[in-house]
């Protein structure tokens, strides 16, 4: 049953208006949950939408990284925000290799677990930023980590999300601006990638390795 003192169709038709399109999930709840509608769609234009610390571009590049770590086939809304905030395809392509050099980490990682007595750690971390770096091509430091970081954060991957934060702020990314980057994670990762996501750094700041999230 609808609830009697909100509009389902209003809500889903302002919905529509703002973005130019509805999903299945805003049409579902706009017939059963009209407030959850109206609450989401506030919800998620502050998530998202509206004017926080990161540029658009910024904001879509961080995004560009994070969907396709995630591997989230409906990320084609943000392809098309990229474009209209001046991205190009090749910069799209470029925050895509970001995402896909992290996933590198994990074979480093193997290695310096398993085979430490010839492939040293030290070593394997530069070798890993040498391929870092090799993506991001160019790409703002600070900006290419906080994309690298959120990537990492995707995955749950507690060393990688750690090493690019640091480098994040290195590169002159505030604790705010990464605070949003690591948010976009509500909507692909949900709520409990996120909790740990929070909790990799506010160990690593316990440690003297980061910032203080809070």
């Amino acid at each position: 049953m609808t609830t009697p003192d909100i509009d389902g169709a209003a809500i889903l038709a302002q919905v529509e208006a703002k973005r130019g399109y509805t999903l299945p999930y805003h049409r579902l709840f706009a017939r059963h949950a009209p407030a959850l509608l109206r609450d989401y769609d506030r919800f998620y234009e502050s998530l998202t939408l509206e004017k926080r610390l990161l540029t658009p571009v910024q904001r879509e590049t961080v995004w560009a990284g994070l969907l396709a770590a995630a591997r989230e086939v409906h990320g084609f809304i943000h392809m098309r925000r990229a474009t209209a905030a001046g991205m190009t395809n090749d910069d799209i392509a470029r925050a895509v290799a970001i995402a896909a050099a992290t996933e590198a980490f994990a074979v480093i990682g193997f290695s310096g677990t398993n085979w430490a007595a010839w492939t040293l750690p030290e070593a394997l971390t530069a070798r890993y930023l040498t391929i870092f770096d090799a993506a991001r091509d160019g790409l703002d430091p600070g900006l290419a980590h906080l994309v690298a970081a959120v990537a990492m954060a995707a995955r749950r991957e507690r060393a990688g999300t750690v090493l690019h934060l640091a480098r994040t702020f290195q590169g002159g990314i505030t604790p705010g601006e990464a605070c949003e980057g690591l948010s976009y994670m509500l909507i692909p990762c949900g709520g409990n990638t996120l909790i740990e996501a929070v909790a990799f750094w506010e160990e690593a700041a316990k440690e003297g390795v980061l910032p203080a999230p809070y």
